[in-house]
């Protein structure tokens, strides 16, 4: 058995969590989230507390049983106070500037890359060197701030391109000279 998805997941106050059939419904101050559940899955909601339990020891029922539980801690922590991934770009003219529902950013290339912004998320550019993607689900941000990062990646040479805040990027040693 999953020893996290042992533990209740408890419910703060002003979040609401039932369960419909095979559906797990959460909604709290920043919205709404919605989870289909497996079968061989089973949650139940008591006295503000969420358990996750498996009906059988099927293999996939085992894997199912951590990941639904982690799911559901997100989608009750994404409802409560949201995510939020922050980027960085660094190089020589690299930059990002907000132009209504999409980000134009300067990458090095001979054109300019848009990136149109999903409408369940929220993106900011508070500098031209920085992004800040946020939502109440775990997984579109991570996903939105994925597609992002993919746009340049950072390069192994002189470090440059786009990558989380505090991302550490192995550097690579350049060519040397030998006399």
């Amino acid at each position: 058995m999953s020893r996290i998805a042992k533990i209740p997941i408890s419910v703060p106050k002003g979040v609401k969590c039932n369960v419909d059939g095979s559906t797990v419904k959460v909604e709290g101050p920043k919205g709404k989230l919605q989870l289909s559940l497996p079968s061989g899955i089973k949650v139940e909601v008591k006295d503000e507390k969420i358990s996750v339990d498996r009906l059988s020891n099927a293999k996939q029922n085992r894997a199912n049983h951590g990941t639904i539980w982690a799911s559901i801690g997100n989608m009750v922590a994404g409802a409560t106070d949201g995510h939020k991934k922050e980027l960085e770009i660094q190089g020589i003219g690299f930059r990002a500037q907000l132009q209504g529902k999409k980000i134009v950013f300067n990458l090095g290339f001979s054109h300019p890359v848009e990136f149109d912004i999903p409408e369940d998320v929220k993106v900011t550019v508070p500098s031209q060197t920085s992004i800040i993607v946020e939502g109440i689900d775990k997984q579109r941000v991570g996903q939105v701030a994925a597609s992002i990062r993919a746009l340049k990646k950072v390069e192994p040479y002189k470090g440059k391109g786009i990558r989380y805040v505090g991302e550490n990027v192995r550097r690579k040693q350049g060519k040397s000279v030998t006399k």
